[in-house]
């Protein structure tokens, strides 16, 4: 799938909608949705990535994007190539921990190199010290649903919070990631 224009008409969405479900069936799933899409690397776009999005804009709890949720995901995806572009420096088609750093710090996050580190190793599915495309999705997605849980028992916006077991564990999964 290519992410050419950043405003596409409804038409133009509609004809790319049609081409993804390949079974017609008025919905995309996430297997669908995985096959059309492209990291730039000849690999599969990662699934849970897929299935990340898929929930994000699954405003019918159906486990698949309509045509109405898919023009909402496609400008989130073609947003994030966009974002990832930028910070790709080298032009290399993937994230390395300098860009890496520059783009969360760009986003507001201050974390320190271990923190960077920890990040590179979890989301670096080729185990070269670089991120993908559709993983960098992944990375950003999750940081920023922990950051917004962490915010919700943060009060005084200091970075510390202090909870029980429980309400951690209610925290973490009552996430959607």
């Amino acid at each position: 799938m290519s992410f050419a224009s950043p405003m596409p008409t409804r038409e133009f969405l509609w004809d790319v909608f049609q081409r993804v479900d390949k079974d017609h069936s008025g919905a995309i799933t996430v297997e669908e949705l995985q096959q059309a899409l492209s990291n730039g690397t000849w690999t599969p776009f990662n699934p849970e990535t897929v299935r990340l999005m898929i929930g994000m804009f699954d405003k019918r709890q159906s486990g698949t994007v309509n045509f109405e949720e898919f023009g909402a995901l496609w400008k989130y995806v073609t947003d994030w190539q966009n974002c990832f572009r930028s910070f790709d420096r080298d032009n290399s088609g993937n994230i390395d921990r300098t860009e890496l750093k520059a783009a969360l710090t760009n986003f507001g996050y201050r974390l320190n190199d271990s923190v960077i580190e920890m990040l590179i190793r979890k989301y670096d599915r080729a185990g070269r010290g670089t991120i993908y495309f559709d993983d960098f999705i992944q990375c950003c997605v999750v940081l920023y649903t922990l950051t917004s849980a962490f915010r919700q028992y943060d009060t005084d916006q200091d970075g510390v919070i202090t909870i029980h077991y429980e309400q951690f564990l209610g925290m973490v999964f009552n996430l959607k990631i």
